[in-house]
């Protein structure tokens, strides 16, 4: 276990955790938010876990798998990206859409900025959406991060809105 909030407990992700990730990395909602990871089967979602799995070796952190405490069972995605097309580490989030609306994602992203920012000691950290997200934006701000804008990033077809919070 990586984090543990109020609710939930934050964990690497596993080849175990292939159904999960299938569902939502899947799921029209994450396509349309995030982008189509071309995860169709347990097998794309296999080879996306050991993406996610080298990151962790490579970087000390990546996307962990968010749970609720009292029955283990998965809510979505959270942790620290880092993307070739940011030179800072960003926070990121999904939740499967069930968990939407009761403050799954705002819980796990105040939790893994406070990990980065504290224990990792990484002195900024930013966050990209969608700017048609109002959702995620609203999370960003809650956790206390500041739109600096628009940012037209490597791979996206549109600009992103840009957040940072600094140590």
């Amino acid at each position: 276990m990586i984090l543990e909030t109020e609710r939930l407990r934050l964990s690497e992700l596993t080849e175990a955790d292939a159904p999960f990730i299938l569902a939502l990395v899947d799921s029209p909602a994450f396509r349309a938010n995030i982008g189509d990871r071309g995860v169709r089967d347990l097998d794309g979602a296999r080879t996306y876990i050991a993406g996610v799995r080298e990151s962790y070796a490579k970087n000390g952190f990546g996307l962990w798998r968010a749970a609720l405490k009292a029955t283990g069972e998965p809510v979505g995605l959270c942790g620290l990206v880092k993307r070739d097309s940011l030179p800072l580490p960003d926070v990121g989030y999904a939740l499967l859409e069930q968990f939407w609306g009761q403050g799954f994602a705002t819980e796990s992203a105040a939790a893994t900025l406070d990990y980065g920012l504290r224990v990792l000691k990484i002195p900024v950290i930013a966050a990209i959406t969608k700017p048609s997200n109002a959702g995620s934006i609203a999370v960003l701000e809650k956790i206390g991060m500041t739109c600096h804008g628009q940012r037209q990033l490597d791979g996206h077809d549109e600009p992103s809105t840009y957040f940072e919070i600094i140590a």
